[in-house]
């Protein structure tokens, strides 16, 4: 009955067919049925600039958590894993924009913002009827306020859920299509083969059917659970992230160097020790880096946006290429570049008496993300250092590929032709008269060519014939 409330469920019922629900692990803990904050923002994003009621320009991603905050508060989802265990207590708890922070849905309903029934509305006049309407319509551009979007409802809203009528694959193909051509837009890239024939690595599933296995090798992989951790060290848990992707030796060889006690500042230094020097071994040791080889032209293309000061479009560019990058790869490379972040920090564990944490991780693991001779070493740990630092920005997705996104699955819903309208210029349209002043001017120069190389005695007469 009420317009706005239309609006609402929308966004909810596309977070519900949208976001990727599956089986995560955090902290060595699995979690069923998850999906993370940054995921969350990104299809709410996506779907408000497909409907014809918000103005795409003024939404940012910013807005974007404000909605999820509004959904989160009304019970639509709910935090879990660590998250859940450190508000526990607090009345009130804050929607994270980040893909370490897990949710799950409350209940597979719209009923959190569906006005709810009362059996006397039947006994209720029409002006009555109406003052409530009023009231509840009151609330909700309250509430749309607080979130900075638009608070004059129009007669009627049209509000396009056009995703669920394309196939999964239309949509992915949609996304790759669009992060390419952004890409190619901010970066010099003079063959598509490799970037367009990504091959997938794959990776065995650390919590799949093997899980149904018990063995003592999966007893000691949770060891490290056990530990009595402290509650806010983030270095600790980033560390414990990292051993996600390890194998089995590897946590075993932990799990027997750990100390029994980590509640004194001592054993956690010797517990932070341990850690450390087993990740920087496990990747010392992989024979690829985490930045595939044949993406050189990419790697070159953000290295020289870097060095050219455009930090901006750098980021941009690595934010798309890291889209085009498998899930399991992406999500190894997000572990890490949080932990080296945090370990690099200088009041944090000295990881090296004579030097910064900073410029040890640099010079340590520099390797681990980019292998290739045909960078520098200057370059490659330029690179290494700005994927550092923009760590927490560099798995979001660009607010423009997502408006273009948005723009070409809607086309595609209404029947349009796609490439009609790209979302790109690429050049740069002239009036006849410059059309003709620049064919003159073409000629002209080709003529004063061929005038200079027949005026050359140098060049033999059949040479002359075959350049001209």
């Amino acid at each position: 009955p009420f317009q706005a409330t239309q609006l609402w469920n929308s966004i909810i019922r596309a977070l519900h067919s949208r976001v990727e629900i599956k089986k995560r692990r955090q902290h060595l803990k699995t979690y069923k049925n998850c999906f993370t904050g940054s995921n969350a923002v990104d299809v709410v994003l996506s779907h408000l600039m497909q409907s014809m009621y918000l103005s795409c320009n003024d939404i940012s991603r910013l807005k974007g958590v404000r909605v999820c905050q509004a959904l989160m508060d009304h019970k639509v989802f709910e935090p879990v894993g660590a998250k859940l265990y450190l508000f526990r207590n607090e009345k009130e708890t804050e929607f994270e924009d980040t893909n370490t922070s897990l949710y799950r849905f409350v209940n597979s309903s719209l009923t959190p913002l569906l006005p709810r029934k009362n059996k006397d509305n039947e006994s209720l006049s029409p002006d009555q009827i109406y003052k409530q309407q009023t009231k509840s319509r009151s609330k909700v551009e309250e509430l749309l306020q607080s979130i900075n979007v638009h608070t004059s409802l129009p007669p009627k809203i049209t509000v396009n859920e056009p995703t669920h009528l394309l196939s999964k694959r239309v949509i992915e193909d949609v996304w790759k299509h669009q992060t390419l051509l952004r890409l190619l837009q901010l970066i010099d890239v003079p063959l598509l083969e490799d970037i367009l024939m990504f091959s997938v690595k794959t990776k065995p599933n650390c919590f799949g059917k093997e899980d149904l296995i018990i063995s003592n090798t999966f007893l000691d992989r949770e060891v490290t659970c056990s530990l009595n951790l402290p509650e806010l060290d983030k270095w600790l848990y980033a560390a414990v992230d990292c051993l996600e992707y390890f194998p089995d030796q590897f946590i075993v060889m932990v799990s027997q160097q750990l100390p029994q006690s980590t509640n004194k500042p001592s054993s956690q230094n010797t517990y932070k020790k341990i850690l450390f020097d087993i990740i920087i071994k496990y990747y010392s040791q992989r024979k690829d880096s985490l930045l595939a080889t044949q993406d050189l032209a990419i790697h070159s293309g953000i290295i020289e946006l870097i060095e050219k000061g455009k930090a901006d479009q750098a980021l941009e560019a690595s934010q798309l290429y890291l889209k085009l990058l498998a899930p399991n790869v992406r999500e190894e490379l997000h572990r890490l570049l949080t932990f080296i972040a945090i370990a690099s920090e200088s009041e944090g564990y000295k990881l090296q008496k004579q030097f910064d944490n900073r410029s040890v991780i640099i010079k340590t693991c520099t390797k681990f993300f980019l292998r290739n001779k045909a960078f520098s070493k200057p370059q490659a740990e330029l690179l290494t250092q700005f994927l550092m630092d923009n760590h927490s920005e560099l798995f979001k997705t660009p607010l423009t590929l997502l408006e273009l996104t948005s723009r070409r699955l809607e086309s595609l819903l209404e029947g349009q032709d796609p490439d009609i309208d790209s979302g790109f210029t690429f050049c740069q349209r002239v009036t006849p008269k410059e059309y003709e002043d620049q064919k003159q001017q073409t000629n002209q120069h080709l003529l004063a060519l061929v005038q200079e190389m027949d005026n050359d005695p140098t060049i033999p007469l059949k040479q002359k014939k075959k350049v001209i």
